[in-house]
């Protein structure tokens, strides 16, 4: 990986190894290291909670530059063994440990509860799971010191492995599923352990754990052998699970209950598949239990309605739709397993070809990309419980969140509605109404986008029973324009004859908000007051209107709540409004292993120096963590999904820094001129802020392949000016003690590995305060954080090129 390519000489090679020897070996390291990277995301979300799938990045960080610590701090009694010896062992530990972290992984049990078992459970996950990027480090590390005379090719070979495995994580994933794409990070390293075998033991052992590795793999293609034994912190019982399937955006699964058959995600979410003869559908059970369910409103106004419906999943909504008389349902369905292989697929006969009829049109694409590129309006957009945090994870709070429930995807839904047109959001509700609320804030704010300055009569709410504490459903139902007396007498007339649904807004009720204030109607009081942000002020949860810039439509705890008693209830959002907590507490296990493992050990091996340099490169760290998971954020919309967005920024910013750190000693031969790519930098991402959302906007409509395109020409100017500034750094600071005394070496030396613990402990707690800070003021503030990181770097440049004699040092 490119972070651990700056280190002191650790001691020289005793023999040359052949270029093509180190170089496949540097790449197939780095692919491996990339690859199990970028797979423990998608692993950590389905096995964990969504908010620990970021966990992965930290991991990776935290473990390359220790490893590289601990290769500085080690050299001396590494002096004696030979290059490739060193390599071939630390290759073989690295794909064994691989698969020792895979079962340790799949078998730590982690609730979402605030105690100290779980503290230490995730303790011992996070410790564990950087084990691998430890030993990829300590190897990076030996590698380059001893091999400084190609080290340009090194530096590419470590690229371009890095780039390969950030385009093969999503056909493998979609291939061999999370556990063995793990398991190929595995044998990426085996046979990179086979390339540095010089022995014939080593050969054979290099060579025996490759072909192990593979007929692991093989037999456990359909997942059988090894798969999710623990899921959020519940263990997963496999007899009722009749199809499990693995790809980029999510693991699904059908299981077996009695004679129904759901489909779960991510071992989370879940949706009915239909079994349901339409024509049979009159007076049936079927048509009394879709038809009692508070998502039937819409049909009950628009039986006839053309219909859009984003995350269709089982056909619970498309059914339902044809069975009253649509002519045409389209389905945005995000997941080709869902909509391809299990509804037309292998269970098309049981769901009596549910997909495959006329009237229904189902297209495999993220809801709002649709939309955007379709001029086609619609009767009805219609969303049922559609849990992004589920069924999206790719990653954190900033990574996961897929921009369904923000006030610009409302503004798109009532733009493609004919004029009388419905939308129709289905939410979990409480007795303290936050979800289904926040919809009606979302959709005011949308209208009043629109120029429906007034729209107290264009919404009907209502619930699936009286409101509770474990969370029903409640859809929200919003018009352009006023609901009709005929609409609400219709609506009123369903509520008598499935009295299982209960009515919470009607717009003859808007101006009369009950006065007891023990039936206090939230509903009708946001409404009446048409001020959704002023209302959400003094509400007890934050039901703000979430924006693209800040899409967190699922947090709905305001900051004196994290801690609060009744945040740790089991609300069907418990583990939603947990997030924040968990956070801060993988935040406090990052800053101990950054104090563990990088800082206390060059602190005890350390020279004297001055500190202030030493802070340019927290600067450059934090900046460069900052901008990435924010741009990872802002191309979730503009590729369509996490994952794409995840793959695409970082190796774009990967491969293009790499460049910039090579051209950078050419283009800059003095380090002082560090300022000037640092300059462009804050200059190119103060533009950003401003200008990439709405040109990413403009451009969503495009093919996928324009914009992967556009994607590169966004990304890679910047990328080569933010790979600058750390090498020419380097340089810089090693300039400080050209005229030293005796052991002016040794400190110089000692600078370089205290510049680099600190950019690596820099970049391990960024990437956990970048989605605390997109939470809490949103994306632009995290972009903005990292420009003002860069400038700060900018300040604190003459420092680190001041020229500055020692007196002595300690090794």
């Amino acid at each position: 990986m490119s972070a651990t390519l700056q280190t002191a000489p650790i001691v020289s090679s005793s023999t040359e190894i052949p270029d093509k020897t180190i170089l496949l070996g540097v790449g197939l390291s780095s692919f491996s290291a990339m690859l199990l990277e970028l797979a423990l995301t998608r692993l950590f979300s389905v096995i964990l909670f969504y908010h620990f799938a970021f966990l992965a990045i930290s991991i990776a960080l935290l473990g390359l530059g220790a490893g590289g610590v601990f290769a500085y701090l080690l050299k001396n009694r590494l002096a004696g063994f030979g290059t490739r010896r060193l390599a071939a062992c630390l290759c073989v530990t690295n794909a064994m440990v691989v698969v020792i972290v895979l079962e340790i992984v799949l078998h730590v049990p982690v609730a979402l509860n605030v105690t100290v078992a779980n503290f230490r459970r995730l303790t011992e996950l996070y410790v564990t799971a950087a084990v691998p990027f430890f030993l990829t480090g300590f190897l990076f590390s030996i590698l380059f010191a001893r091999e400084t005379w190609r080290v340009t090719r090194l530096y590419g070979a470590d690229l371009t492995g890095g780039a390969l495995a950030c385009l093969a994580v999503v056909p493998l994933l979609n291939w061999v599923g999370g556990p063995n794409t793990i398991l190929a990070a595995g044998l990426a390293m085996a046979l990179a352990a086979l390339l540095w075998s010089e022995s014939a033991g080593e050969t054979r052992l290099s060579a025996g754990l490759t072909l192990g590795l593979l007929v692991l793999i093989a037999a456990n293609h359909s997942n059988r052998l090894i798969d999710v034994v623990y899921a959020k912190g519940i263990a997963r019982d496999q007899d009722w699970v009749e199809f499990a399937r693995w790809n980029a955006l999510s693991r699904v699964e059908v299981d077996r209950q009695d004679q129904s058959r759901a489909i779960v995600i991510d071992a989370d979410a879940s949706t009915y598949i239909m079994n349901c003869d339409v024509a049979q559908w009159r007076g049936s059970g079927w048509e009394r239990a879709l038809m009692s369910a508070v998502p039937a409103l819409v049909n009950v106004l628009r039986p006839k309605g053309e219909f859009a419906i984003i995350g269709p999943g089982g056909g619970v909504d498309v059914l339902r739709a044809v069975a009253n008389g649509s002519r045409s349902v389209t389905g945005i369905e995000i997941n080709p397993i869902i909509a391809d292989t299990i509804m037309r697929g292998r269970y098309a006969d049981y769901s009596l070809h549910l997909y495959d009829r006329p009237e229904v049109h189902i297209h495999v694409t993220d809801g709002r990309s649709y939309l955007r590129s379709t001029p086609r309006k619609f009767d009805v957009v219609q969303m049922t419980l559609v849990d992004t945090w589920a069924s999206t994870a790719a990653g954190a709070f900033a990574l996961s969140e897929n921009n369904l429930y923000t006030v610009e995807a409302f503004r798109e839904y009532f733009e493609h509605l004919k004029p009388d047109g419905i939308i129709a959001i289905t939410r979990w509700e409480f007795r303290e109404p936050r979800e289904a609320l926040r919809v009606v804030a979302v959709a005011m704010a949308a209208l009043h986008r629109m120029g429906v300055m007034h729209p107290e009569h264009n919404f009907i709410v209502a619930s699936q029973g009286p409101l509770n504490e474990d969370g029903i459903p409640v859809v929200v139902l919003a018009k352009k324009t006023a609901f009709t007396p005929e609409e609400v007498s219709a609506v009123q007339e369903h509520f008598a004859r499935y009295p299982q649904i209960t009515p919470i807004h009607l717009p003859a009720l808007s101006s009369q908000p009950d006065p007891k204030p023990a039936e206090r109607n939230p509903f009708a009081e946001l409404i009446a007051s048409n001020d959704p942000y002023g209302f959400a002020k003094t509400y007890v949860y934050n039901i703000a209107p979430v924006t693209d810039n800040a899409p967190f439509f699922f947090f709905t705890l305001k900051p004196n709540q994290i801690l609060a008693e009744r945040t740790k209830q089991r609300a069907i959002d418990w583990k939603v409004n947990l997030g924040v907590l968990v956070l801060i507490a993988v935040l406090a296990i990052s800053a101990s292993a950054v104090l563990a493992f990088l800082i206390l050990p060059l602190a005890v091996r350390g020279g004297r120096q001055s500190p202030l340099p030493l802070l340019y490169f927290v600067a450059i760290g934090l900046g460069y963590i900052l901008v990435e998971i924010a741009f990872i954020q802002r191309f979730v919309l503009f590729l369509g999904h996490p994952t794409y967005a995840l793959t695409v920024v970082i190796f774009l910013l990967m491969l293009s820094s790499g460049v910039g750190s090579l051209l950078s000693q050419r283009w800059l031969p003095n380090p002082r001129m560090v300022w000037m790519p640092i300059a462009l930098v804050i200059l190119a991402l103060g533009t950003d802020v401003f200008v990439l959302p709405h040109l990413l906007e403009s451009w969503v409509r495009l093919a996928f392949g324009f914009r992967l395109l556009i994607s590169g020409v966004l990304l890679i100017p910047l990328g080569l000016a933010m790979g600058m500034p750390f090498p020419a750094g380097l340089r810089a600071l090693n300039g400080r003690f050209a005229g030293g005394l005796v052991g002016d070496a040794v400190v110089g030396e000692n600078s370089v590995e205290w510049a680099w613990a600190m950019n690596a402990g820099a970049s391990v707690l960024g990437s956990v305060l970048a989605i605390i800070i997109a939470i809490q003021f949103g994306l632009n503030a995290a972009l903005g954080c990292g420009v003002a990181a860069y400038f700060v770097a900018l300040l604190l440049l003459p420092l680190v090129d001041k020229p500055q004699r020692t007196l002595g040092g300690t090794g």
